[in-house]
């Protein structure tokens, strides 16, 4: 996981803490857009985890495919 990765999870994480905090003591509608944002960034950390694991499948694909073309020539 790089540190970005990390801050996403860990900022999001606060912030269902903080919602939960601000649903306890001033009540659901004031901690909903707290909540909103955590699940926002949740969201975006796991398309960027998504994205990361595409990129590294499609890197390593590469070299067979142009092994293949190579052979076909």
């Amino acid at each position: 996981m790089k540190l970005p990765d990390f801050l996403i999870l860990s900022l999001s994480a606060a912030l269902a803490i903080i919602g939960t905090h601000l649903t306890i003591t001033s009540g659901l509608i004031s901690s909903y857009p707290v909540f909103m944002f955590a699940v926002a960034l949740l969201f975006w950390y796991r398309y960027r985890k998504n994205e990361a694991s595409l990129k590294s499948e499609v890197s390593k694909q590469d070299p067979i495919k142009k092994v293949k073309s190579r052979k076909s020539k």
